[in-house]
């Protein structure tokens, strides 16, 4: 089963994204930091998509994210970082300079995180979103 890694240091964040993922037919893995995903990583075969937040304890999304694109396993799977908090550089920036596919700013809605990953994973827009009443 395709999977995808959610890495954030708010419970109630990590969850959330999980709930919305996994109503949409994914299987997810959370982590609360950057170390906690690496070790998810050594145990897990690559997923098809990796969530991570900027800010998190022992190792921060852009260490972890460093890591991962040196990694050939893991060198082209997509990944998302998350941020509440403007960043000095541009989202074009960082996705040059670090391999970022998108960058998602806090708050965001159920329908944004589902349409994000279905576009970086190619998946076909969920039935669900598709209905005039979803989330």
């Amino acid at each position: 089963m395709s999977w995808v890694l959610v890495c954030d240091d708010q419970a109630h964040m990590t969850r959330l994204i999980e709930l919305t993922l996994v109503r949409h037919g994914w299987k997810v893995i959370t982590c609360a930091d950057g170390v906690a995903a690496l070790e998810v990583l050594d145990q897990e075969p690559p997923p098809q998509l990796i969530i991570t937040d900027f800010q998190m304890p022992r190792l921060n999304g852009l260490g972890l994210i460093r890591y991962l694109r040196e990694r050939p396993e893991l060198r082209n799977v997509p990944i998302v970082l998350l941020t509440a908090r403007g960043l000095e550089l541009s989202e074009q920036q960082l996705q040059v300079s670090l391999g970022i596919n998108r960058l998602l700013m806090k708050p965001f809605s159920p329908r944004q995180m589902v349409s994000l990953v279905d576009d970086l994973t190619r998946r076909p827009v969920s039935p669900r979103m598709a209905c005039a009443g979803a989330l």
